[in-house]
């Protein structure tokens, strides 16, 4: 499921934690705000949820804000837990495992 919340047409305010909606499984994709050169995505995600390993043509942040999960990025494994930000460069390969329920605001930037 994807839905945008807020246009990119004015400024505004959003406490992440009230947006956050859990699947029983699987993963909920909401764009929380999108413009010509970055898109922020609230991402919930259920517990044993996967993504499988991907890469992006754009330089993409991840920002832990609920939940535990494992990241591997470029073959190396990352803790997700609150608190915890993640860069990653364009191509790089990534998959991510929600070890119990999981909210992140995952930002791409422009394509490269």
């Amino acid at each position: 499921m994807k839905s945008t919340i807020n246009p990119a047409d004015r400024s505004f305010v959003s406490y992440l934690p009230e947006l956050i909606e859990y699947p029983d499984s699987g993963i909920i994709t909401k764009v929380i705000v999108k413009d010509k050169n970055c898109q922020h995505n609230l991402l919930c995600l259920a517990k044993s949820a996967k993504l499988e390993e991907h890469i992006s043509p754009c330089n993409a942040t991840i920002n832990v804000i609920q939940g535990k999960g494992i990241l591997t990025l470029d073959g190396e494994e990352i803790k997700l837990e609150p608190g915890v930000f993640v860069f990653m460069k364009a191509n790089s390969p990534h998959a991510l495992q929600a070890l119990e329920k999981l909210a992140f605001v995952l930002t791409h930037s422009e394509k490269l």
